[in-house]
Formats: C-alpha cells, sequence, structure tokens
C-alpha cells in the first residue's frame, strides 16, 4: 500500500488524531477520565475534544478511578466504547478490580451475552524524577489478567494506528504511552489506517541475534545498534507492540534464523515480562537457541526520585551494546 507522507507530528496529538477521528466516525465511542475535559487532559491528548464534542462525550470525573473505571464498563455493556484516561497509569491500580474482574471477565461470565469494547489509556513509564508512585509500568501487574489485550505504543505512527484499533475492538484493551515519548515527532500517512493490535513490528532485519522490546526501549535499542554496527554485529530488533497476546510467530520466525536473543525492557525483572517470553521462547523455540535467552530488566526497586538513581534503576544504551557483543562472542 502506498502512503503519501504529511507533516511530522507529535505523539501525542497522533493520539488525539486518532481518537477525534474515531469519535467522528462512531457517535458510540466517549472519553472519560479526570481532566480530560476542560483542561484537555494531563499531557493534552484530549485538548478541543470537549469544545467539539461536548460534555456527554468527554467527560470529565471526580478523582475515583475505581467508580469512573466501573461507569466505563457499564457504559460498554450498553453499546458504547469509552475511552478511560489515567492521569497517570499508576493510579489505575486503584481500579483494578473494576478491569480484571469486570472489564476482563463479564464478556466470558456473561455467557458472550456483553461486549466490553472499553480502551484504557494513559501516561507511564519512568519519567525524568516523577518519583516511584508516578513512574510505575504496569503492564507486567495486569499481564496475568484473563479477557483483556495489552498493547504499547512506541511511536507516532503506531501510536495513531494502534488507538484506532483499540477503539475499533470489541474487546477491553489496555494501551500503555510511555511519558517521555509524547514529544516524538514523525511523518505520518495522510490516509486513514489502522494497526494490528496483536502483531510485532520488525524494526530492522538482522543475521546475528535478535532484540525483543518495546515502549521508549526501542529508541534505547536503536542507539546501541548505532554502535554495534560499528562494531560489525548485525541486530535483528522486534518492537512487541502487543504485550498480550504475544506475536510468537514473528518472534520464533526471527530467533531461527538469529539462534540468539535479548529481551530489553523497563518493567521490572521479577514476573516481568521478560520473564513471561523467556518461558515462552523456552517453551517454542529450545532447540533453534545457541545461547540462553538474556533479559535486560528494571531493578526490583521503587524508582528513586533523584535523577543519577533514576537512571541507574533502568536500562540504559551501553548496557545493551555490552549483553549483545557477550552474546554474539560467546563470552555469556
Amino acid at each position: 500500500m502506498c502512503f503519501i507522507i504529511v507533516a511530522t507530528t507529535l505523539l501525542f496529538n497522533a493520539l488525539k488524531e486518532a481518537i477525534d477521528e474515531e469519535m467522528a466516525r462512531d457517535i458510540h465511542v466517549c472519553i472519560m477520565g479526570e481532566d480530560v475535559g476542560h483542561y484537555g487532559g494531563s499531557y493534552k491528548v484530549t485538548k478541543d475534544l470537549y469544545e467539539k464534542y461536548g460534555e456527554l462525550r468527554v467527560l470529565d470525573t471526580p478523582i475515583a478511578e475505581n467508580s469512573f473505571t466501573g461507569m466505563a464498563v457499564g457504559a460498554a455493556m450498553t453499546g458504547l466504547r469509552p475511552i478511560v484516561e489515567g492521569m497517570n497509569m499508576g493510579f489505575l491500580l486503584l481500579a483494578f478490580n473494576q478491569i480484571s474482574n469486570n472489564m476482563g471477565m463479564l464478556r466470558y461470565t456473561s455467557g458472550g451475552n456483553y461486549k466490553i469494547p472499553a480502551v484504557v489509556r494513559g501516561p507511564g513509564g519512568v519519567g525524568r524524577q516523577l518519583g516511584a508512585e508516578h513512574s510505575q509500568r504496569l503492564e507486567a501487574y495486569f499481564h496475568a489478567v484473563p479477557g483483556i489485550k495489552i498493547v504499547a505504543c512506541s511511536t507516532p505512527t503506531n501510536a495513531k494506528g494502534l488507538m484506532k484499533a483499540a477503539i475499533r475492538d470489541d474487546n477491553p484493551v489496555l494501551f500503555f504511552e510511555h511519558v517521555l515519548l509524547y514529544n516524538l515527532s514523525e511523518e505520518l500517512p495522510s490516509e486513514d489506517y489502522v494497526c494490528a493490535l496483536d502483531q510485532a513490528d520488525l524494526v530492522k532485519e538482522g543475521k546475528d541475534i535478535t532484540i525483543l522490546t518495546y515502549s521508549r526501549m526501542r529508541h534505547h535499542c536503536l542507539k546501541a545498534i548505532e554502535q554495534l554496527e560499528k562494531n560489525n554485529i548485525d541486530v535483528e530488533l522486534i518492537d512487541l507492540i502487543s504485550l498480550k497476546p504475544f506475536d510468537m510467530k514473528t518472534i520464533s520466525k526471527s530467533i531461527k534464523k538469529t539462534n540468539k536473543v535479548l529481551i530489553v525492557e523497563e518493567c521490572m525483572k521479577t514476573g516481568g515480562i521478560g520473564a513471561e517470553l523467556i518461558a515462552l521462547i523456552t517453551e517454542h523455540c529450545f532447540d533453534d537457541l545457541d545461547a540462553r535467552p538474556i533479559r535486560l530488566s528494571s531493578q526490583d526497586i521503587p524508582t528513586p526520585y533523584n535523577g543519577n538513581l533514576e537512571n541507574l534503576t533502568i536500562i540504559q544504551p551501553h548496557q545493551i551494546v555490552e549483553k549483545v557483543e557477550g552474546l554474539v562472542k560467546g563470552s555469556i
């Protein structure tokens, strides 16, 4: 398919464009959350939508995450397509019961009588000195919850395409955005497009080793690859995009070619996305591996407020370079 490229767009504006276009396309799409209306969202993803669609479709809620997430579940049961914004994804731990016991399960426990076409989205990840409670990575918290899909955007292009797909899906989707990627800019296709919710992105082909990553770490990996190319190491980079379910077809095909795999994540190491990936890779790709799969993950501590300490808790490009070199040279 051939696209016409238009002016560059920031990631938060790409998300706004997707929501705006879907609200214009389908009157059942609505937004709810703290400050999504008059203020335009904590990171301006819903800016100006209140004026365009009114307070019944862009609803400012009280500071009561469990309540308005439950309201979104009820709205979805009656045929609406609600988008719930968590002002910070860490606050959605207050709505864990609604997301896990209701949003994820009602389609099944009702025998298919109800669909729950809801999107839960918002900023997360380690920012710049936001403190422990505002630096949460919740993807692993929700990964074991049945009945939900989980995606993580990483560029303006996939942010827009994935958001449109999530809104149109008849199942609940947790949509993770990284707080430090909102101002990332990119040229977007001018045509309407939708990205698959369950498909990984082959960012770069290579033959020596496969790197699996997602969200902000995609960009850390690309920085590391610049150095690795100077050292004549050819990396295949895959952005997972879909964290539930994993695109094991793309992952297995890559490992079968490179025979080595490194997982790079901002999630915590214990019980994280990398842990589940290693289990699946061991089950499905064991005979294709020439070295044990390795994960680079954040330390299992609350994220420090101090900037230097904060950087030490998460993976940096030089650590990726060192680990890839060790795997390729067989010293690990």
